[in-house]
């Protein structure tokens, strides 16, 4: 099996596309691609909050406080028109004439005078992600209120020392018990096990192709079925090395970001994330790397299952591209705000092993709850290198 292992390894290392995939794509690639996710992502939100947006307001005199903040505000640019119907506002917004119509009502300092409620209207396009305009509104609108407010209780001759308690008779602190760990914790943590899993699962994908597959292709697959070592001894020997360069370019690729990371979040001022990260014990991230192998030996098992079934290194890619997909479903589940590890979440694979991968990092980790997910893992590692040792020695699928 190791004699096996060692010439497979070895033939790997000297195949140019091996290295492009398990050591340069992690190393570089990968990491330029995500900082230039990143950049663009950052660069975007700073455009949408730095935007300026064009509005008309109807009825500014009604509202003259309220129209001097909002003409004042360095988000805002009014814009004259002589539209006033709802219908011809809408109009001109879908024609780019104005970003934005604030409507008062024409009858708003009578009801105002008579203290009585007054409805507006804010016109826009609300299918943007990124609705910053409506935070930067909220925010005037909620001041302007609370200013009306203020207005009517000194007309009413309240004691100005208690305005504050009257127009918010309850002012809530939150104090966080969380560290800052759990905290980036719970927003990234899911992220990294999103990054990790695939890539366990990419790291071993070109060497299963090409040592199943690719041998048939090559014709030497009936070379090394005659040599004096049992059918056995030569799927585990592949195995092994399908399970090594999977683990490998995981290892490097966590390497690679954490490097990456450090002089990125050097430059840019990220103290507390690397604070944060720096907290993770060596113990942690052992753990960490103990839940990858048994998934990535069922990534193994499963890989080399299908590249002996295929004829070609064509037909195993086709084979492999909807189990790459599938991988992914339980991994966006996990990521889903209320999805937490329990014992029941602890049996559903890789999904299992995400959520685990989350709770190391915010250091809030059940170890009865991460026996079960190891366990539950090698068992289904197991089932599956069992089914690829059988899947070998049939004669109607080697020689398809």
């Amino acid at each position: 099996m190791w004699q096996v292992y060692f010439k497979e390894l070895t033939e790997l290392m000297r195949d140019k596309k091996t290295l492009i995939f398990v050591i340069l794509l992690p190393i570089f690639i990968f990491p330029v691609i995500f900082g230039v996710m990143g950049l663009v992502l950052s660069s975007t939100t700073n455009t949408a909050m730095q935007a300026e947006h064009r509005y008309v307001i109807i009825n500014a005199e009604q509202a003259p406080q309220f129209a001097d903040a909002l003409f004042y505000h360095k988000n805002f640019k009014q814009i004259k028109t002589d539209k006033t119907a709802e219908a011809d506002l809408v109009a001109a917004i879908r024609n780019d004439e104005f970003d934005v119509a604030i409507v008062i009502p024409a009858d708003f300092s009578a009801k105002r005078q008579a203290a009585e409620q007054s409805q507006w209207q804010i016109i826009y396009n609300q299918s943007s992600q990124f609705d910053f305009m409506y935070r930067y509104f909220s925010e005037l609108m909620t001041n302007f209120n609370e200013q009306l407010q203020r207005d009517t209780l000194t007309q009413l001759n309240v004691d100005p020392a208690k305005l504050a308690a009257i127009i918010k008779p309850v002012d809530v602190q939150k104090v966080d018990t969380a560290a800052k760990r759990e905290n980036i914790g719970e927003k990234f943590g899911a992220v990294i096990a999103y990054i990790l899993v695939p890539l366990c699962l990419l790291g071993a994908s070109y060497p299963a192709i090409d040592m199943g597959a690719g041998e048939k292709e090559r014709g030497t697959l009936e070379t090394l079925l005659i040599c004096p070592i049992s059918r056995v001894s030569i799927v585990l020997g592949k195995f092994f090395t399908v399970l090594t360069t999977g683990l490998i370019g995981a290892l490097i690729t966590v390497g690679s970001f954490g490097i990456w990371g450090a002089i990125i979040g050097s430059f840019a001022g990220m103290a507390v994330v690397q604070e944060a990260m720096s907290a993770i014990a060596i113990t942690e991230l052992i753990l960490i790397f103990s839940l990858l192998l048994p998934i990535s030996a069922v990534f193994a098992a499963l890989l080399l299952a299908i590249s002996i079934y295929a004829r070609t290194f064509k037909e195993a890619q086709n084979y492999i591209s909807p189990l790459s997909i599938m991988i992914f479903l339980p991994l966006v589940a996990a990521m889903m705000p209320g999805v937490e590890l329990t014992t029941k979440t602890a049996l559903v694979p890789i999904m299992n092993v995400a959520l685990a991968i989350k709770e190391l990092i915010k250091g809030t980790a059940d170890y009865g709850l991460l026996a079960l997910i190891f366990g539950s893992t090698l068992v289904l590692a197991s089932i599956a290198i069992g089914f690829c040792v059988h899947w070998f020695q049939q004669e109607k699928v080697l020689f398809r």
